[in-house]
């Protein structure tokens, strides 16, 4: 059963809307990944249910969490969710943490903040934590500021930190950008432990594909502020049905196939104060007709499962070269 709900959610900047209607269902211990390009509206999704966006931003919709809802709530029913029952780690640890304090203290901070932990019980615990996140001599770092960590073990903490709240749910909004492969897939397998010993849900949003086969569940794909396609994870990697979702595979250069040119998806990302008519990927889809110019398909369930948001889909029939288990983590 889902615990969080997210229905019809939109986003608007100064009267250009940038999210067209998300709905999401989140159930207990799931992960679901978000994909697509820059842009999309990925990270603002979760933003916007968090209420972390600048108050110029106008958000209708609904998000609940076990029934309650987010959404027009007061601070204080925010805040008692946010860290607590859901936790975000963000992109660019570097920025994200202070650099003028500790990272035991802001760790202790959150477990203050959150579980009502102080002096040498909350030390304690930002010791178990660091020790949970693979930092070594946790006990004699506590003291240091961040520069004195590795981009990955900045990455680490800050999961710590989303950590101290237990939370029900787990952000991560690209946590191995700017990280190397080998910290890459460290830190994924970290949180697929992590995922496995708590029993939380997990968001991982991302443009790697990879990632999201190595620990999601399901994956939906996000194109100009609308999910137009969404399945288990088995089932979207195998056989896309959207020909974006299609086109990001086929732009995955083949590991152990012979030297060719990749195929791009040709046009860029619709400014979202000028997105055309009809369907947002129509002038970069090769299957367009005159009713994807005029009409936006809404999702709608396929007989295979999952949703899937257009008037022309890839034939089921067609088989990719590239298999989730062969796409690099």
């Amino acid at each position: 059963m889902s615990f969080i709900s997210i229905q019809g959610l939109t986003v608007a900047f100064d009267g250009t809307q940038v999210l067209h209607g998300i709905d999401l269902e989140i159930g207990r211990g799931e992960a679901l990944g978000l994909v697509g390009e820059s842009g999309c509206g990925k990270s603002v999704t979760w933003l916007a249910a968090l209420g972390l966006l600048p108050g110029k931003a106008r958000v209708g919709g609904s998000v609940k969490i076990d029934g309650e809802e987010l959404i027009g709530a007061s601070r204080t029913q925010v805040e008692r969710v946010r860290g607590k029952r859901i936790a975000m780690i963000f992109q660019d640890p570097s920025s994200s943490l202070n650099p003028v304090h500790r990272v035991g203290r802001q760790i202790m901070e959150s477990l203050t903040l959150h579980r009502g932990l102080k002096g040498q019980a909350a030390k304690a615990e930002a010791i178990r934590l660091m020790d949970l996140v693979g930092i070594p001599s946790a006990a004699t770092r506590i003291d240091l500021y961040p520069h004195e960590f590795s981009g990955g073990q900045c990455q680490r903490v800050m999961i710590a930190m989303a950590l101290a709240g237990e939370p029900d749910l787990l952000i991560a909004d690209e946590p191995t950008t700017a990280l190397d492969a080998t910290i890459q897939a460290q830190i994924l397998d970290l949180l697929s432990q992590i995922r496995a010993e708590t029993g939380m849900a997990m968001v991982l949003i991302s443009h790697d594909l990879g990632a999201v086969s190595a620990v999601c569940d399901r994956a939906a794909v996000m194109y100009a502020g609308r999910i137009v396609e969404m399945n288990d994870t088995a089932a979207l990697f195998s056989a896309p049905r959207h020909p974006y979702t299609r086109g990001l595979f086929d732009a995955i250069p083949e590991i152990d196939g012979d030297r060719g040119r990749l195929k791009p998806i040709h046009g860029t990302v619709p400014d979202p104060r000028a997105l055309p008519q009809g369907c947002a990927f129509a002038p970069r889809c090769g299957s367009a007709d005159t009713r994807c110019h005029t009409r936006s398909p809404e999702p709608q369930a396929g007989r295979e499962g999952g949703l899937l948001a257009c008037f022309h889909p890839v034939a089921w029939a067609v088989p990719l070269m590239t298999s989730p288990q062969g796409i690099p983590a």
